[in-house]
């Protein structure tokens, strides 16, 4: 299995983890990460206004790239996922960006949405399989309880997205059982941790963090998973002592990779 890689920007610096760990994983799983040669960061938010082109444009080279390769397009940080998806989306079925983009850009063949675009946890579930990650687990985190924490990108707008129930999601919690663990539900796994608000309104997203982390504490739980670098940014930021991993961080480990990682 061999797919197109954007790791995006924070990926490189401050959500290394998240990084590195998925590629070791990766490869434990014979899936091949090749990254994209010359991508550019996606902006980091969906941009909402209609005629808004040009923060578009490095998302559409990178799925135009990916085209070219003849792979699907993966991601890891649910920003980035959020914005190539959504801009996917938007080369696919919205003639006016779609055609402004093409012609800024002089592709040598005009892109209109071909890409495939999926998540690491849609490969996981969906091409190597939960029963394949169980059989290959060495370390498991038997007994374990562990939260899932969605927040908001992954999972809206849910039609566009389609990577899971936005209100029901299940993918995570699958994924934990797959590493050996006890998925723990609590009601605030899918809302918003502050995001941005963080900037510039750090009670109020240490607020909404706090709220999420006590309801994953009051449900049982004894860490979170995550896939956003800013969400687990905002939440390790409230004055909760629970701790928040990536979820490939916690892959490597059960897979025995996560040494190999910590030793370069």
């Amino acid at each position: 299995m061999k797919y197109s890689y954007y790791p995006g920007c924070t990926l490189k610096n401050k959500a290394k983890d998240l990084d590195t760990c998925a590629r070791a994983s990766a490869q434990a799983l014979g899936v091949e990460l090749e990254e994209l040669s010359d991508w550019q960061c996606c902006g980091g938010v969906y941009p909402l206004g209609s005629d808004e082109i040009a923060t578009k444009l490095s998302s559409v080279r990178a799925l135009a790239q990916a085209k070219e390769k003849g792979q699907a397009l993966v991601t890891l940080c649910s920003a980035c996922h959020h914005v190539i998806k959504r801009v996917n989306d938007d080369m696919k079925h919205v003639e006016d960006v779609r055609d402004k983009a093409n012609r800024y850009l002089q592709l040598p063949e005009p892109y209109a949405g071909e890409t495939q675009v999926l998540h690491f946890l849609e490969v996981l579930r969906d091409q190597v399989g939960f029963d394949t990650i169980r059989e290959k687990v060495v370390k498991p985190f038997t007994g374990v309880k562990i939260g899932a924490y969605y927040g908001c990108l992954l999972l809206r707008p849910g039609k566009i997205m389609a990577f899971d129930d936005p209100e029901n999601p299940k993918l995570m919690e699958d994924f934990i059982r797959a590493i050996g663990g006890e998925p723990v539900l609590y009601p605030y796994r899918n809302e918003c941790c502050g995001g941005y608000s963080s900037l510039k309104e750090k009670e109020l997203a240490g607020s909404m963090s706090k709220t999420i982390l006590r309801n994953a504490e009051g449900f049982g739980a004894q860490m979170l998973i995550t896939a956003c670098p800013l969400c687990q940014y905002n939440l390790n930021q409230a004055p909760v002592d629970l701790p928040v991993h990536y979820f490939t961080e916690l892959l490597a480990e059960a897979l025995g990779v996560k040494e190999e990682v910590q030793g370069h």
